[in-house]
């Protein structure tokens, strides 16, 4: 019997912020419905007797109160009792992550899993972008620096981050190459991804929404002056905005792409009409910024998508 039970693999509850956080806004429009959510973390995922189990708790999310989420009941769940499974967790793309793909690689064809872990794992987030790379700025992919070294005497300004990080860490501006910084980079993180700067991303990006194969809408992320990171945990400035001709054409035609490798879900980026090359996967974020500001909620059309 498959119960109303929604599971979140993700990070502490206590470590999320409820004013931005997209897990904890599709947790309480599901519950809206109805339906129960237990939590647990990546690490408390274990099989069993062939059995899929997550030590975790049943957990209740309320924005309106100060303390945000209610812990109801800790226990062992056969995650097979569940209708839904998100896969919320941070990056690192690490190994633990890419277990636990495998391991809920079994339930596929018992619970719905968003996003398909055989997907997530397939579709490491900076690489994907490499088949778009027509609407990209100038990019490569590497941990040899004699490649990098040419590609900054070619661009003169360059950003350098890992291929495997998130949130806007171990992310860098070189405007003088800097061989110290790289090889530290490369020998923490192997590959890198180079890209040349653009200048316009003073003026914010924007973040792209894609569900179910369609495009709904984007937020646009100013950073914070001095600044050329434009995840807001780094201090970027959410404002409105709409998308160009042109990005709409390329959201929707990478849109499509993800609809046939099974991802439910995802989140993609433009600087001055550029793909910067993330394709998120793993955790997009941003459901609950759009809401604030513009009303728009699509944590709505993602379980009205999911007929949930």
């Amino acid at each position: 019997m498959i119960n109303k039970i929604v599971a979140i693999q993700g990070n502490k509850p206590s470590k999320l912020n409820p004013t931005t956080d997209t897990s904890i806004f599709l947790a309480n429009e599901i519950q809206k419905r109805k339906y129960k959510i237990f939590y647990y973390n990546p690490k408390n995922l274990s099989i069993i007797n062939s059995k899929i189990l997550a030590k975790g708790f049943f957990i209740e999310f309320n924005y309106n109160k100060k303390k945000f989420f209610r812990i109801l009941k800790k226990q062992t769940l056969d995650l097979a009792k569940c209708k839904f499974i998100l896969i919320r967790q941070d990056p690192p793309f690490n190994l633990q992550y890419i277990t636990t793909t495998y391991i809920l690689d079994v339930l596929k064809n018992k619970v719905e899993i968003i996003n398909d872990p055989t997907s997530i794992r397939n579709i490491s987030e900076k690489l994907y972008s490499a088949k778009y790379q027509k609407f990209m700025p100038d990019t490569i992919f590497t941990q040899n620096i004699s490649e990098v070294k040419k590609f900054f005497k070619k661009n003169k300004k360059i950003i350098i981050k890992p291929i495997h990080s998130f949130g806007g860490n171990d992310i860098f501006l070189l405007s003088k190459f800097d061989s110290k910084l790289i090889k530290r980079l490369i020998k923490k993180h192997n590959h890198v991804m180079c890209q040349k700067f653009l200048s316009k991303i003073k003026k914010g990006d924007k973040r792209v929404f894609i569900i179910d194969g369609k495009v709904f809408g984007a937020i646009s992320r100013v950073p914070k002056k001095g600044s050329f990171l434009s995840n807001m945990n780094k201090g970027a400035k959410p404002i409105v905005t709409k998308l160009t001709k042109f990005e709409k054409k390329v959201s929707q035609f990478i849109a499509k792409d993800l609809k046939k490798e099974k991802i439910f879900f995802a989140g993609i980026d433009f600087i001055d009409q550029k793909l910067n090359g993330d394709i998120n996967v793993t955790s997009p974020t941003g459901l609950k910024t759009l809401y604030d500001l513009t009303k728009i909620n699509l944590a709505k059309t993602f379980w009205n998508k999911l007929k949930a």
